[in-house]
């Protein structure tokens, strides 16, 4: 089971930090990320990091901006969002999979509940 958190109102150009807290002693097997949804869109991939956390992976828009982490022993998924702009308004998902990295919803197994995460301009 996932648990996001830490969602919540910003303005733009502003940072937030969303986590994720997995339930049980396997999060070190699997790669985690996230995912958001915007108002009357898709929903799309944002971010991911690998079971052991070398490698991450982002969407293009938020590169530069965004930085995944992750923390084993804690079982938990940090997004930190910085420099937001108000097209990252969406809910935000976390993710979590057994392939090398989630970056397309086919390879997802775990969704979490979402968290909002709205950016005024």
């Amino acid at each position: 089971q996932l648990q996001a958190s830490g969602g919540g109102l910003v303005q733009a150009g502003g940072s937030l930090r969303v986590s994720c807290t997995a339930s049980g002693r396997t999060f070190r097997n699997y790669a985690v990320g996230w995912f958001r949804q915007a108002p009357g869109k898709e929903r799309e991939f944002v971010a991911t990091i690998s079971r052991s956390g070398p490698s991450t992976y982002y969407t293009d828009s938020v590169k530069g901006r965004f930085t995944i982490s992750r923390d084993n022993a804690k079982t938990t998924v940090y997004l930190q969002m910085n420099s937001l702009k108000p097209e990252d308004t969406a809910v935000y998902y976390c993710v979590a999979g057994s392939s090398f990295i989630v970056t397309i919803g086919s390879n997802v197994e775990y969704w979490g509940q979402g968290t909002q995460v709205t950016v005024s301009s």
